[in-house]
């Protein structure tokens, strides 16, 4: 076939919708969306029944870059700082000192295991020292199921925040194993703490100058504050990257600085940035899927089975139990966070950077990680809202919808609108508004009954299954709109 730019677009499309519409259809039953996404590149791939033959870790690794910079800072938009802050030390010392220690524990074992020299069992060790949650919270909230004891907030901080610290490794060892014998490992500890501070710093820099430029700028066309806030993200990744610091670490930071302020534009924008995440995630899984060759996953499967083993139910716990000691945990809550410990799209990609540099045995070291990523998934993905229903963590996640009042215009509005179910169970059934003790503050502003839209009036009788937007002012104000329509927070 002619590879043109027509058939490579029609070509890439069946393979998005394929993917979109296997993760619906399939997702309901816990497997990730992830390992969904690697399946349709691997059987697309050359060993597959799409026989596209994609051979290019330099292009893979570039798109991966791109993605994960975009990934990480659609999470850091969706971090609510209220919710972190409890936690931020807790977060900060599982996505350091945490990746540190299971880079660590697992690299002695792969040099004990393997013919790895040490430099090269710390390598591959380091690739796979980082966590997705990605696919973690898409099956949670699919099935709608919540966290006890702050786990949410702490799983997401670490996801999003334990990358730079795998990258850094990654690069370091990278380095020493092609200059064995000449550089050393304490020449890189300047180096980490540089790159670091610059990340952060720009993170911090680059997050208050994009809040303040989309509100000041006022373009004349709402659909270039994507365009504008995408230029300054990437900007942000390659100008800290270019001055030697952690373009990762910044983006992310930039994402929190952001997504805790007022900008205009902010839901629509928040929208654009989780789709736009979700396509990223889709793209980086197919091409990384068409970067495999199965066939070449069979000489290590024995080894990567121990490794895989090692990492789930050794090295990760370790890590987790010492870096929260200094910590307030329960011990279910430390075996939790050590099963959430899923490995993603993130390690395949640092795994192209030995491959791009010539690293001796770059290529098992990617089938291995590769095999590491696809048993995770298999084996903790699908069982993660299994395993937290066991340690009595989980629960239902009945918070309303909530849509903040002003966010689009930038105004800091505390009134927001929240969308109440009426059950049968509701005292409030059958009666009319101006019977409620409803608080003077809060109002009904609209009620959807069987598709059909009712403006109340205080005579207006509620109905069994209504759905009421009530404007509030705060979140206690919410429990007393609870208490006076009978519905259980």
């Amino acid at each position: 076939m002619n590879l043109s730019i027509e058939n490579i677009l029609l070509g890439a499309s069946i393979l998005l919708l394929i993917s979109i519409f296997l993760s619906k259809s399939l997702g309901k039953y816990g497997i990730p969306a992830l390992i969904l996404f690697l399946a349709v590149g691997m059987l697309a791939g050359s060993e597959g029944i799409g026989k596209i033959h994609f051979d290019d870790p330099g292009s893979a690794q570039s798109v991966g870059t791109v993605a994960l910079a975009i990934i990480l800072f659609s999470g850091g938009l969706d971090t609510r700082w209220e919710t972190t802050k409890p936690i931020l030390w807790r977060g900060v010392s599982l996505s350091t000192f945490g990746v540190f220690i299971t880079a660590m524990l697992l690299g002695l074992f792969v040099w004990r295991i393997t013919d790895f020299t040490f430099l090269e069992a710390m390598l591959l060790a380091s690739i796979v020292s980082s966590t997705d949650a990605a696919a973690v919270f898409s099956i949670l909230r699919s099935k709608n199921i919540g966290l006890k004891h702050n786990l949410r907030p702490t799983l997401e901080l670490e996801s999003g925040s334990n990358d730079p610290m795998a990258y850094f490794l990654t690069v370091s060892f990278t380095y020493l194993v092609m200059n064995e014998g000449e550089a050393s490992m304490w020449q890189l500890v300047p180096m980490f703490f540089l790159q670091m501070s610059i990340g952060a710093i720009m993170g911090i820099a680059m997050g208050r100058t994009m809040a303040w430029v989309i509100n000041r700028i006022k373009l004349h066309q709402d659909g270039l504050y994507p365009a504008l806030s995408l230029g300054m993200l990437i900007f942000t990744f390659a100008f800290t990257t270019v001055i030697n610091g952690n373009g990762f670490l910044a983006v992310y930071i930039a994402g929190v600085m952001l997504g805790n302020r007022n900008y205009i534009h902010k839901g629509s924008l928040t929208r654009f940035y989780d789709g736009l995440a979700w396509l990223m995630q889709i793209v980086i899984f197919l091409t990384l899927g068409l970067l495999v060759f199965p066939s070449q996953m069979i000489p290590v499967f024995g080894t990567g089975v121990l490794i895989s083993l090692f990492l789930m139910f050794v090295a990760r716990p370790a890590s987790v139990f010492i870096s929260l000691i200094p910590f307030r945990s329960t011990f279910r809550d430390k075996l939790y966070i050590s099963w959430v410990g899923l490995r993603g799209a993130v390690p395949i990609v640092f795994a192209t950077y030995p491959l791009l540099a010539g690293v001796g045995k770059a290529d098992m070291m990617f089938n291995i990680v590769f095999f590491i990523v696809l048993t995770s998934v298999m084996l903790q993905g699908t069982t993660l809202t299994v395993v937290a229903r066991w340690l009595g963590l989980s629960r239902r996640d009945s918070s309303p919808k909530r849509f903040q009042l002003g966010e689009e215009m930038g105004l800091d509005m505390k009134n927001a609108l929240v969308e109440l179910d009426l059950t049968k169970e509701s005292m409030a059934v059958g009666r009319s508004i101006v019977e409620l003790q409803f608080p003077k503050t809060a109002l009904i502003v609209l009620i959807n009954r069987g598709g059909k839209y009712v403006t109340p009036n205080g005579a207006t009788v509620l109905e069994e299954n209504d759905k009421l937007l009530v404007m509030i002012n705060n979140d206690s104000e919410l429990e007393k709109v609870n208490q006076a329509l009978g519905i259980s927070a």
